[in-house]
This record gives C-alpha cells, structure tokens and sequence, in this order.
C-alpha cells in the first residue's frame, strides 16, 4: 500500500513538472516578457523557500555544506529578483536598458557558483551563521552599489551590438567555477547520502548548461 502511494506520488510529482514546463512554453508563444516573468519569479520563490527551509532547521543539520548553500540562496534570490525587476519591458527601473538586467544576472550567477566553490570548506569546520549572513549582506550591498550608484560594474549587453566580451567570458568563468565545486563536492561524497548528492551534482550540471547557453544569446 505505501509503495502504491510512494509511486502515485511520484508520477503526481512528474505531471506537475511537466504541466508547469507546458504552461511555460505556451505562454513564451503569446508574450516572452510574461514568460520570462513567470519562470524567473518560480526560480526567486524556490531560492526563498530554500533559504526558510534552511534557517528553520539550521540548529538540526549536521551538514553545514548544505546550511551554508541555503544561506546563499536567500541573497542569490534577492539579486535574480532585481534582474526580474529590470527586465526590458518591465519599465520599473526607466533608462538604464537592456544592459542593467544583464550586469544582475552575472552578479547573481557569480554569488551562486562562488558559494558552491567555498561550501566544502565548511563540511570540516565550523560555521558562525551570523557571520555568513553579515557576509553575503557586505557583498549583495556592494553589488548592488557597483550596478546602481557607482556604475563601475563591467557593461555586459551594448544596444546595438550585443553581449560584451566580459559578460561571455564570465559566463565561462561561472561555469567552469561550478564544475570545479562539483569536483569539490564528489571529493566530499561520503559526507552526503546518495540521493542528495545526485541531486545536488544535477542541479549544478543544469545550472552550466544554462549558463553556456547564454554564451550563445544575441
């Protein structure tokens, strides 16, 4: 009976994904900017619920790996939130272009794959939460200035022309960044159980893929 309900569940569970990958695609056919919309504010509120889920049973998880990625994600989010908000067509930040949304996605893709690298070191080592948290403020706050106020982020996106050299060569200096946290992380298998660690080397391998993908964007 419960492995008739396990698997019920598990179909139920594809259904879902698909139906959602559906709804997706039809509406990237009518209007990209909803679309866009749409799948970028799904990837915010996953951040999010990672970051609750994490903070909520931080004082039970022996795994600081994973208490650590959960923190980052509360602050990965907030930058891919910004870049939500600045997409063309969305008119909330007025004047800056199609350049401003680029600079956020690199941002945010850099915390991302710079947290995956450094997560292990903490697998051995203690981890002041306070003291993360303060950390990933200092520098969501810098980026966030260097984009906004001091305008010395590198551009990424010329109207006209195109992705920068920076903004492409970036996204190789991410994925390659996330392949060597992958490394990292099989190094430190035995300190994961197998179905965590399938996933977590899965979702950083769609993450690559997606960040190569941009390489190719116009």
């Amino acid at each position: 009976m419960r492995e008739g309900y396990i698997a019920l569940r598990k179909y139920g569970e594809i259904l879902l994904v698909v139906m959602v990958l559906l709804v997706l695609y039809f509406t990237s056919l009518n209007s990209y900017l909803l679309f866009h919309s749409l799948a970028e504010i799904f990837t915010v509120v996953v951040a999010c619920g990672i970051f609750v889920l994490t903070w909520h049973s931080r004082r039970f998880l022996e795994n600081n790996y994973l208490v650590f990625i959960g923190l980052a994600y509360l602050f990965i989010g907030s930058l891919d939130l910004a870049h939500t908000l600045a997409y063309t067509g969305m008119q909330i930040f007025p004047g800056y272009g199609t350049n401003l949304p680029a600079q956020l996605w690199i941002a945010a893709r850099y915390m991302e794959s710079i947290s995956f690298l450094i997560a292990p070191l903490f697998l051995a080592r203690k981890l002041r939460v306070n003291f993360v948290v303060s950390c990933f403020i200092v520098t969501s706050s810098l980026l966030l200035l260097s984009i906004f106020y001091w305008n010395i982020f590198p551009t990424c996106f010329i109207e006209g022309t195109g992705l920068t050299a920076f903004k492409v060569i970036s996204e190789y200096l991410i994925s390659s960044t996330l392949l060597a946290s992958v490394l990292l992380l099989v190094q430190k298998r035995r300190e994961f159980d197998v179905d965590v660690l399938r996933l977590m080397v899965a979702s950083i391998f769609l993450t690559i893929g997606s960040e190569l993908s941009f390489t190719l964007y116009k």
